[in-house]
């Protein structure tokens, strides 16, 4: 699963990456388009979780979960004519599973602003229309071909000129395709159009460090906010870029107690990575024993069988039941022995829908 990391030029795009991945592997210069091919990082989802298990276990191989992140060149207005490095930017995000949205929200500094002046609303605005006007070519083309189809009474392709004209009138009125409501036959559909407005986004507004403490303050940060709750609603994530990219050079727990200092919550970049975590729809399992303690990635809705195959194709082939005790139970009764004693420890068969946080053991034939 794949998170771009998008926005106009100069607004912290590369600093963001290289903050997330703790690395420098990212060019981070004062001029358009020091992105040309994009970037891509493994990055690890911070799960406080695993500190517990890691505790009661012994263990001292702890393995987070993990996600990619991939910095993408800035899109400038007229990306969907081929402006700037628009065919490039546009084809590397219809890779991507969701987007984050990155949005300059401080002013000043020695940084230009590629359209003179800093304006989060006219800039998320300027980055969804270059994605809703791709699309509009792009659907119109495939309505075309398959109206062909469906002179043949294709039952698929009358589905998909039904959807795609919707689609047309929804983004003519300026929505993204995310927002459309879709029946579960059009889903599948949906998909097969590879819109790049249907994609989930998370905004990150990038302040300086100085507001981080107190940045709903910051009129960009409200415009932000505001531009979030249309339809559809997405998630937001106040970051300090810059502030971040600089801690990535000392140990974490370092880092941490400086972010602390400044009278900031908690890393805004840890906050992202586990909302674009949540907006690709994944979540954890583990696995807790001696030997290491694991998080393992699903989608949510992923049944016990499936799940098993995460670790290993012959655990889903050869499924026999799964031994579970829900995260919330382990840490409340201490260890697996008194969860157990407790009635928390249950075995579940091929039709339980795996949740967050379940500890499970999985018992499969060879």
């Amino acid at each position: 699963m794949k998170v771009g990391i998008v926005g106009l030029p100069n607004v912290g795009k590369s600093t963001l990456f290289n903050a997330l991945t703790r690395t420098r592997k990212a060019e981070a210069r004062n001029y358009p388009f020091c992105t040309i091919d994009p970037n891509v990082g493994i990055v690890q989802v911070p799960d406080e979780r695993l500190e517990f298990l890691k505790a009661m276990t012994g263990t001292e191989v702890v393995i987070p979960a993990a996600i990619e992140f991939v910095d993408i060149a800035g899109l400038v207005a007229g990306a969907s004519r081929g402006e700037g490095l628009g065919n490039q930017f546009l084809a590397s995000i219809r890779e991507m599973d969701a987007l984050v949205h990155v949005v300059r929200c401080f002013e000043g500094g020695d940084v230009l602003h590629t359209m003179g002046e800093v304006n989060a609303e006219r800039d998320m605005e300027v980055i969804q229309t270059e994605l809703l006007l791709a699309d509009l070519e792009s659907l119109r083309t495939q309505l075309d071909r398959q109206k062909k189809r469906a002179k043949a009474m294709d039952k698929e392709a009358l589905l998909s000129c039904s959807l795609a004209e919707r689609l047309i009138v929804h983004l003519d009125e300026g929505r993204p395709a995310h927002g459309l409501p879709v029946t579960e036959t059009e889903e599948p559909l949906l998909k097969k159009f590879c819109l790049l407005s249907a994609k989930p986004v998370l905004y990150a507004c990038n302040v300086g460090t100085e507001e981080l403490a107190d940045s709903r303050k910051n009129p960009h940060v409200a415009a932000v906010i505001a531009h979030s709750r249309a339809n559809p609603p997405a998630e937001i994530c106040v970051i300090g870029a810059q502030l971040e990219e600089e801690l990535g050079d000392f140990p974490p727990e370092e880092a941490k107690k400086f972010i602390v200092s400044l009278g900031i919550g908690g890393s805004g970049v840890e906050e992202l990575i586990r909302k674009a975590y949540k907006l690709l729809h994944l979540a954890s399992f583990f696995t807790a024993g001696i030997q290491e303690v694991r998080a393992w990635t699903f989608r949510e809705g992923m049944r016990a069988p499936a799940c098993a195959g995460v670790i290993h194709g012959d655990f889903e082939r050869g499924f026999i039941k799964a031994e579970i005790v829900s995260f919330g139970d382990l840490r409340r009764h201490g260890t697996v022995a008194e969860a157990r004693a407790a009635g928390r420890y249950r075995m579940e068969g091929r039709d339980y829908v795996f949740q967050d946080g379940d500890v499970v053991h999985f018992r499969f034939s060879k």
